[in-house]
């Protein structure tokens, strides 16, 4: 019997590098199974994701992460994460609350944005299910309605709020500290994954968020090369 695999897939933004790296560093140093990890970079899509990007699209993966069912064959399940985060707790934990009963699952925040522009000077657009979709849990064989044609065409709001679902009660709930909300919600000690929604610590008008010392001492560590002894 083969061991079970969290199949991750992560968004990856040419202005954010270094957030992809250590939130993948954050999660292999929690994590307690095996992880696969798939970068969602649009350079690796050419041939599969081809609409002409939005001027309110914020990242370069606004779109293309609903290809993930697509890019898992529609089998399994498969996990997609923004970049802009930081792994707090054991995936396997987030990974065990899959619900067969559901065709995507995530957290279902209930908020308006307190700030109107994000990192890099672009505007914070305001939306129902805003940040739903950055962490998405999807049970992809109840999810062929994604397919790259559909992605390609579909408005981003039909996207964003999950009106390629039959139902709103195919979406299934995970708690809030699987994607807490930095400077929208408090300090949580118990945050088992932050997220930098409105510019992570790598831009210097972020810097001294919440939580941006715990990212910089994980970028740290992902850097630090032990030294070995020499051979005698």
């Amino acid at each position: 019997m083969s061991a079970e695999i969290a199949r991750v897939f992560i968004g990856f933004d040419s202005k954010e590098v270094v957030a992809y790296h250590v939130l993948a560093q954050s999660i292999i140093e929690h994590a307690t199974m095996p992880v696969l990890f798939s970068p969602i970079v649009l350079p690796h899509l050419h041939e599969t994701f081809t609409r002409e990007r939005n001027a309110l699209q914020s990242t370069e993966f606004s779109f293309s992460r609903f290809l993930v069912p697509y890019l898992s064959g529609f089998e399994g399940w498969s996990l997609f994460m923004d970049c802009d985060m930081l792994m707090r707790a054991d995936i396997a934990e987030l990974w065990a609350l899959r619900d067969d009963s559901a065709a995507v699952m995530c957290v279902k925040h209930d908020y308006q944005p307190k700030v109107e522009t994000k990192f890099l000077g672009q505007v914070q657009t305001k939306y129902e299910k805003k940040n739903w979709s950055s962490v998405m849990l999807f049970n992809n064989a109840r999810c062929r309605a994604l397919t790259p044609d559909f992605v390609n065409s579909a408005t981003g709001l039909e996207l964003h709020q999950f009106k390629w679902l039959e139902s709103d009660n195919e979406i299934g709930e995970l708690p809030a500290a699987w994607n807490w909300l930095v400077n929208e919600y408090e300090h949580d000690a118990s945050a088992k994954n932050v997220h930098f929604t409105d510019g992570g610590p790598y831009f210097d008008e972020y810097r001294n968020d919440d939580y941006a010392e715990e990212w910089f001492a994980m970028r740290e560590r992902m850097l630090h090369v032990t030294q070995r002894a020499p051979k005698a």
